[in-house]
């Protein structure tokens, strides 16, 4: 069922708000933001593989067109992490995070230009809603024009680029394999080029850190669940409605904010949650299937 692939996305981008809290506490607390990419990539990768090991049947390791899409995909995550904390260095969290969330435009846009899916109004409507909803969370419109470079907002539009390269190349994957011979090759795509970007002196510290029960948790949750179950939910929807449904993922962090972290939400930003929630879910319960 398309709602069922809805709520697995959804899932994956629970899961991704969690990581992205604590991945902010392991940089708060000192941590290189490459450095914490690479392990949140390489745990992932383990994890991975060593489900691959224990179910490898029916993996299509064999087929050429699982590797591409795979290796694509792999790309696409890393050139994610990367130019999005580019972006923070560059700017700030707010124009960051607005920017990477062009996501669903590229897709929609794309996919409309390939003939994967027809353009809607609806589609049209939740994709301006939930670029409000963005908008008014993040409070981009209070950041100052001096914080803001040029190399920030090309990140920035980056971040989001590569965010839509890898929903495409998971989505053209899906057919050719399994999720775990998939996501092998894909994390094992994101931690090799993570590894170059990080401080080697800090990367080989983290084993004996006191903050490895975090990392750990963090590869979990933000590579090896929830990259599963957004695969896996990708089988049953179109790129447009997976890009949209994982909004929930920024919503996620804010309240990870406010619960775990004391922070305080604004009139605007609870606005911009609720149109977020609202356009997701509605989206979901009439969200159907578009082969790839």
């Amino acid at each position: 069922m398309a709602s069922a692939g809805a709520a697995l996305v959804a899932l994956a981008a629970l899961c991704w708000g969690l990581s992205g809290g604590i991945a902010g506490m392991l940089i708060a607390g000192g941590w290189d933001p490459f450095v914490v990419s690479f392990y949140r990539g390489a745990i992932g990768f383990l994890l991975l593989f060593t489900w691959l090991l224990l179910r490898p049947h029916k993996s299509g390791l064999g087929n050429a067109r699982l590797w591409c899409w795979a290796v694509l995909a792999g790309f696409g995550v890393a050139g994610n992490f990367a130019f999005y904390f580019v972006s923070i260095a560059q700017g700030s969290v707010a124009v960051a995070v607005t920017l990477m969330y062009s996501a669903p435009v590229i897709v929609y846009l794309v996919s409309f230009a390939l003939g994967l899916e027809r353009p809607t109004p609806a589609k049209l409507v939740a994709i301006t809603l939930v670029i409000l909803g963005i908008l008014l969370l993040t409070q981009v419109y209070d950041a100052r024009l001096d914080g803001i470079t040029p190399l920030g907002m090309a990140a920035g539009l980056l971040a989001g680029l590569f965010y839509a390269v890898f929903i495409f190349g998971f989505k053209y994957a899906a057919p050719h394999g399994s999720p775990q011979a998939i996501l092998t090759i894909a994390f094992a795509v994101v931690a090799a080029t993570l590894f170059w970007s990080a401080d080697l002196n800090r990367t080989i510290a983290v084993p004996d850190a006191a903050e490895l029960p975090s990392f750990v948790l963090l590869g979990l949750l933000g590579a090896g669940l929830s990259f599963t179950l957004y695969v896996i939910g990708l089988k049953r929807i179109t790129p447009t409605v997976a890009s949209i449904v994982a909004m929930v993922e920024p919503v996620t962090a804010a309240l990870f904010g406010v619960i775990v972290l004391g922070e305080n939400l604004a009139a605007p930003q609870v606005l911009g949650i609720a149109l977020i929630v609202l356009t997701v879910s509605i989206l979901s319960m009439h969200s159907r299937v578009s082969p790839p």
